[in-house]
């Protein structure tokens, strides 16, 4: 009998596995052909081995400076951006057990904005001053919701409602910093919040994803200590985790990766809010969803900017768009946690 349970329980868990894989390995090639796309198309529509050429270093009449100069850098930009606030997103969901618990809803988005934008309006200041400004209000922002909500014991809810309170003070500064800018700072100033892979320059996305690419492997290695967490605090140190030191570890990777993505695209509209739960339920229960949640973060950005610049008359940034796909699932998850009684 308990040969035959453990064999089941073999034979579930390989099911699992083979998903995982599977999964993955979808999302990562449905990623690649985005990239593909977004390099290809354009007011001129290049081949492939053209673009491969260019990529390679080749001088190709037309398509060194379309896909070089241009598309290279915005699909490079929505590809990383798309990758950390999925990674970020599904971090914060998951170590504070609430799906509500994300870096748009909780104010770290609010904060690298609400920066941005005074730098922008009232120290009319060059980009690379608007996005060191931006990486900062984040980081300040998120020390300023722990603070408030760790001052006598951790508290998910407590930092939930800080967080959601201090997003709407930095929303009306923002709103209020709008009203007195001048009229050519208006425009940059919108275009910087609506989230946007216009105008994405190499040189300004080299610290970006250097931050991407020496965090992500430590927010990989702490998955299995996520998933304690999200156990709770007392059952994740029976299990001998240290809850405060992986907690912290967490966070200034995950707020470090978003405050830049932040900076080098603007805030993109529920991509870390969208990710996690779509990753989660493609890869089912049993495996960590971080990697799936930041391919599900790169195929979200780059398919909703392609809408975005193709679909319509008009062009429109891609945070416009993927805040049409958003909106609704925030109201419709708010709506399920009602009725469970989880608001």
């Amino acid at each position: 009998m308990m040969n035959e349970s453990l064999d089941l329980i073999m034979v579930g868990r390989k099911k699992r596995i083979r998903r995982y894989v599977v999964v993955t390995s979808i999302l990562a090639l449905l990623a690649i052909a985005l990239c593909c796309t977004m390099l290809m198309l354009g007011n001129t529509i290049y081949p492939i081995q053209d673009v491969i050429r260019v990529l390679l270093g080749e001088d190709v009449k037309g398509a060194t400076f379309a896909v070089g100069t241009i598309r290279y850098p915005r699909m490079v930009a929505g590809l990383f951006a798309g990758f950390a606030f999925g990674v970020g997103g599904t971090v914060f969901q998951t170590m504070l057990r609430n799906p509500l618990a994300n870096p748009n809803v909780i104010g770290i988005t609010a904060g690298s904005s609400a920066a941005a934008v005074f730098c922008i309006i009232v120290l009319h200041a060059s980009n690379t001053v608007v996005s060191f400004a931006s990486v900062l209000g984040g980081l300040g922002t998120v020390f300023i919701i722990f603070l408030l909500s760790n001052r006598t014991a951790f508290s998910i809810g407590r930092l939930i409602l800080i967080g959601i309170g201090i997003q709407a003070m930095l929303n009306a500064f923002i709103s209020y910093l709008l009203l007195i800018g001048r009229e050519h700072d208006i425009p940059t100033a919108m275009r910087w919040l609506s989230g946007s892979l216009n105008g994405a320059k190499m040189e300004q996305l080299t610290p970006f994803i250097i931050t991407v690419l020496i965090f992500t492997p430590i927010i990989l290695a702490l998955g299995k200590r996520l998933e304690m967490l999200e156990l709770g605090e007392q059952a994740a140190t029976s299990l001998g985790i240290h809850t405060n030191q992986t907690r912290l570890l967490l966070i200034v990777s995950s707020v470090l990766m978003i405050a830049f993505a932040t900076a080098a695209t603007g805030p993109i509209a529920f991509i870390a809010f969208l990710a996690g739960p779509i990753a989660r339920r493609l890869v089912g229960a049993g495996f960590s969803s971080i990697l799936p949640a930041g391919l599900v973060g790169i195929i979200l950005v780059l398919a909703s900017d392609l809408i975005g610049q193709f679909a319509f008359t008009a062009r429109y940034p891609v945070g416009v768009i993927t805040g049409i796909v958003g909106a609704p699932y925030l109201l419709y998850l708010l709506i399920r946690m009602n009725r469970k009684g989880d608001l």
